[in-house]
């Protein structure tokens, strides 16, 4: 019985090799930037609201660029797409370097950065993730889907808190130079890929290629669930705006206490890949997900009633394993379903909800939290998601009875 984590995708596609590793690396400095950007708005406002409009700054042209971005990896070789996007995000990278060595001191700035990154980053990610299924075996992918979940919450864990100790030591600008530094081992892996051009009838990108991409996700009511099952996770059970808020009125800390609450989810999530060899024989991916989604936002609302953060610390360790878990079912299910000429534009849509709904989320709980509490607005959000994921099983079949091994009902 397997139980330790699934590494066959990394022995058996060199590609896929690369592209792991450039991402893990890269990780790092992307995770150190956004914590680090939070940071320096809350120094700038001390305002959770402000916080939250970091993720409202991004929402718009997350959704614009997600959805093109997804119809251009349809249309044009995925390699090249993934490389100009990335080289914008290095550039953008370079810009807060400058704003912050130069002490601009304007958030509104740091809003703009926030704002250009997401649209690279929505152009970007439809194309690495479409690439996948072109690199491994079908019977693969929830294992390689374990192994990028391993990526980014490895860079999750260490970039937050080594963000934390750039800062205090050296300042913002240092903290940001790092992801410039990290960020080029993405490009590098990139470069070294095949190209990846389009396959069957290739559509020019536009708002009708779009237009196709809902009309496939209409008629995939299982693909659909997932999407609404992250809507209702990210949206109503996100805790991360508060981290700087909750760090000195629950636990009496300061900037590094805020870097150990951005790495714990990952830390979770990490020592959940490592015993994730299980992963690949579980059969309904659909109640997976939403025993997953649920096991995670329980978590989140009890850490809005903790007061010592060795056990904060512990409940979002565990919402990161439960998220992790949930991640890798969900973008198995859109890697098996969608047919590859369809799977970069489905891609563009996911990317919408998965790094969208967080942002939307930034914006609902700092807001919640400003009206009533920090308390009340964990609370009152995770409740909302969990009668949600319960209303969704019960009405969609498909979804409770799906297998990705058959792409059927069973």
């Amino acid at each position: 019985m397997r139980l330790l984590t699934d590494i066959r995708p990394l022995r058996e596609s060199a590609d896929f090799r690369r592209l792991w590793i450039g991402s893990t690396v890269s990780q790092l400095g992307q995770q150190m930037t956004a914590v680090t950007v939070s940071i320096q708005v809350y120094a700038l406002t001390h305002s959770t609201f402000s916080v939250g409009l970091v993720g409202l700054c991004s929402l718009v042209p997350l959704i614009v660029f997600g959805l093109y971005g997804g119809a251009m990896a349809d249309a044009i070789d995925r390699r090249t797409l993934a490389l100009v996007s990335s080289t914008g995000l290095w550039l953008l990278s370079m810009v807060l370097v400058l704003q912050s060595h130069l002490g601009w001191g304007q958030v509104g700035v740091l809003y703009g950065v926030v704002a250009c990154q997401s649209a690279c980053f929505a152009v970007n990610n439809p194309a690495r993730s479409a690439i996948i299924p072109r690199l491994i075996r079908p019977e693969l992918l929830p294992a390689a889907n374990t192994l990028s979940q391993a990526a980014f919450n490895l860079g999750f864990t260490a970039g937050p808190l080594l963000g934390a100790a750039v800062i205090a030591w050296q300042g913002f600008a240092a903290a940001y130079l790092v992801d410039v530094i990290t960020f080029t081992a993405a490009l590098y892996a990139l470069f070294r890929l095949p190209p990846v051009p389009p396959t069957g009838e290739v559509r020019r990108a536009g708002l009708r290629s779009v237009l196709e991409g809902f009309t496939f996700l209409r008629t995939a009511p299982a693909l659909l669930a997932t999407f609404l099952a992250d809507i209702l996770a990210m949206v109503f059970a996100q805790p991360r705006a508060l981290f700087p808020a909750v760090a000195g009125a629950f636990f009496g800390g300061g900037v590094r206490t805020v870097g150990v609450l951005q790495a714990a989810p990952a830390i979770g999530a990490l020592i959940g890949v490592l015993f994730s060899g299980w992963v690949t024989r579980v059969r309904r991916q659909g109640v997976a997900i939403v025993l997953a989604i649920t096991a995670y936002a329980a978590a989140v609302g009890l850490f809005g009633l903790s007061r010592t953060i060795w056990l904060g610390v512990a409940l979002l360790a565990m919402s990161g394993a439960a998220d992790m878990v949930s991640s890798a079912y969900r973008n198995t299910v859109l890697q098996s379903a969608a047919p590859d000429a369809m799977r970069g534009r489905l891609q563009g849509v996911f990317i919408v909800v998965v790094a969208g709904g967080p942002r939307l989320g930034d914006f609902v709980v700092g807001t919640t939290s400003s009206l009533t509490s920090p308390t009340v607005a964990l609370l009152g959000g995770a409740a909302v998601c969990v009668t949600g994921l319960l209303i969704l099983l019960a009405r969609n079949r498909p979804f409770r009875a799906y297998d990705a091994r058959t792409r059927a009902l069973s």
